[in-house]
């Protein structure tokens, strides 16, 4: 089963060692779970001000800068597992060094017919 782990949190919750520190965690973790097939992508997004949002409403497309909703915590990045089960998911998601200080929302990805696959 296909799981995107989304990593939440604060943006200014750490300084850039931290961060630096969190990528070299993140990137050991991805490493070791891609020996065992786990590991499918992961990648750290940047900040939340360079986001856009895009809505169509109608024939209307309206275009704003900044994220689609203000929060405590911002998505900050995401991994996708290909693992057995939920429990495995929450495993990996554990280990994460971005779940000590934010949150990691765990999603099983739907499956949708004639979607290419790369």
């Amino acid at each position: 089963m296909k799981y995107m782990l989304l990593v939440y949190g604060d943006e200014q919750a750490s300084d850039e060692a931290e961060k630096e520190r969190c990528y070299t965690e993140s990137a050991q973790l991805a490493r070791q779970i891609r020996s065992t097939g786990q590991y499918l992508a992961a990648a750290p997004l940047h900040p939340v001000a360079t986001a856009t949002s895009v809505r169509v409403r109608g024939e209307k497309r309206l275009v704003t800068d900044g994220p689609f909703a203000e929060t405590r915590e911002q998505l900050g990045g995401y991994f996708i597992v290909d693992v057995g089960d939920l429990e495995e998911a929450i495993d990996i998601a554990g280990r994460l060094p971005s779940a000590r200080l934010g949150t990691i929302e765990i999603r099983p990805i739907l499956k949708i017919p004639g979607l290419p696959t790369h």
